[in-house]
């Protein structure tokens, strides 16, 4: 029997995860473009891009429930397999239904890794989780780097505009590492996930999951995926007549996560993963911010300081959780995945709704938004909408920035309850 090389397994891992966050980063490049080339309105790419979004809690909550009985290499060749599917169908797209099939695709791709790669790490390092799950998901951030990087530097303008031409191409470009982690894993012998290793039942496994400070922690699973991912998808189309380098600040934000999930162990080992959450909310908050009430050169700051906010918070929550609730098992990680995607998705629709009408309010009464959306650049009706675009993204910041906010008060009560717990611990009589 083979046997099981861990470094081979979190690479290949890593590359999975990769194939997630390049879909991210050149779809949050690419949405204007589908906005011209078929003719969508806001809340039809909203829809569009939030399909990612619920086709992974869809995938990482089934994933999670089956993954002790099928194993977690024929989810991983599932996963392979959805992406490889998704992105053929975006690059033979023909418009709004081709578009929302194929991205609920790749969703089912990307929440089908998490509900693997997740209890796989946990797996692997038993001593070191929070610090790995950080390792291993900074590959979502730099994904998303080296995505819009792609986007900006190899995407051709279509001539008199802004949008791309060889968009296809583009998204062509994850079949490499899709391929690749498929045919990886097939050669890799895997481990038992750690629940099943330690021997709690599936019983005490779904038990666990009614424990009170797991279903807080699903909340503010809510909370921490919003503030990250929905700012991370929507920064170019909230900011870009804000900023002539609108994508350039999503590249900055996602830069300063991978730097920091990178060197996650000493911050972990200094501050406690709740510790970590809280200045993660308070910093945030600033970011947030700074990028709704500033413009010019001060954007890059608030990017960079938003980075380092949403820079722990994925990793840290499933990290939070397989340190504090073990019993809660690979179900339990996966429920927090899922939530977080879950709650975005839903989110993304709302703000796609009041975007399109904060834009109509700013704009001439009774105009057609799907009319100003195909005026040509330079005209006046595209001026309107620019300045209207203009003013409406920060707004959508604005509102968002209430959940740091609230995060903050939250991960506060959470660091005290640790905090007590702990030193109750300490004062038991021992029997």
């Amino acid at each position: 029997m083979q046997a099981i090389n861990k470094n081979r397994l979190f690479v290949a891992s890593c590359l999975a995860l990769l194939v997630t966050s390049l879909s991210f980063g050149i779809r949050a490049g690419l949405l204007d473009t589908w906005k011209y080339q078929f003719g969508l309105s806001q809340e039809q790419v909203s829809v569009i891009t939030s399909t990612a979004f619920w086709g992974f809690p869809l995938a990482i909550i089934i994933g999670g429930m089956v993954v002790d009985i099928i194993g977690m290499k024929r989810l991983l060749i599932f996963a392979a397999l959805f992406h490889l599917l998704g992105i053929v169908l975006t690059i033979t797209a023909t418009g709004f239904w081709s578009l929302f099939i194929s991205t609920l695709l790749i969703g089912l791709g990307n929440g089908t890794v998490e509900a693997a790669c997740n209890p796989l790490v946990a797996s692997l390092y038993t001593d070191n989780k929070t610090t790995k799950l950080n390792h291993f998901h900074l590959w979502f951030p730099g994904g998303i780097v080296i995505g819009t990087l792609i986007v900006r530097f190899f995407g051709n303008a279509i001539p008199g505009t802004t949008y791309l031409d060889n968009w296809q191409f583009l998204v062509a470009l994850m079949l490499i590492p899709t391929l690749l982690y498929g045919y990886f894993f097939i050669k890799q012998e895997f481990p038992v996930t750690e629940r099943v290793a330690s021997g709690v039942s599936t019983s005490e496994m779904y038990k666990s999951l009614l424990n009170p400070l797991f279903i807080i922690m699903i909340f503010l699973m809510f909370g921490t995926a919003i503030t990250e991912l929905f700012t991370g998808q929507w920064i170019d189309v909230l900011l870009k007549n804000v900023s002539d380098n609108a994508l350039l600040l999503l590249t900055i934000e996602t830069g300063v996560m991978v730097l920091g999930r990178a060197f996650a162990g000493p911050v972990v080992g200094r501050f406690s993963p709740q510790g970590v959450l809280l200045l993660s909310a308070i910093f945030s908050t600033i970011g947030l911010y700074m990028l709704g009430h500033y413009q010019g050169n001060m954007l890059f700051v608030g990017a960079l300081i938003f980075g380092i906010g949403v820079c722990y918070f994925w990793p840290t929550m499933i990290g939070f959780v397989a340190e504090n609730l073990p019993k809660t098992g690979a179900v339990g990680l996966n429920f927090m995945g899922g939530a977080g995607m879950f709650a975005v998705s839903l989110y993304m629709i709302f703000m796609g709704g009041y975007y399109d009408r904060l834009l109509l309010n700013k704009l001439p009464e009774g105009a057609s938004l799907e009319t100003y959306n195909k005026s040509q650049p330079g005209t006046e009706m595209a001026n309107a909408l620019v300045e209207a675009k203009k003013a409406a993204g920060p707004e959508i910041i604005n509102t968002t920035m209430i959940i740091p906010v609230i995060l903050t008060f939250a991960f506060a009560g959470l660091v005290f309850y640790m905090r007590n717990k702990k030193s109750t611990v300490r004062v038991a009589p021992s029997h």
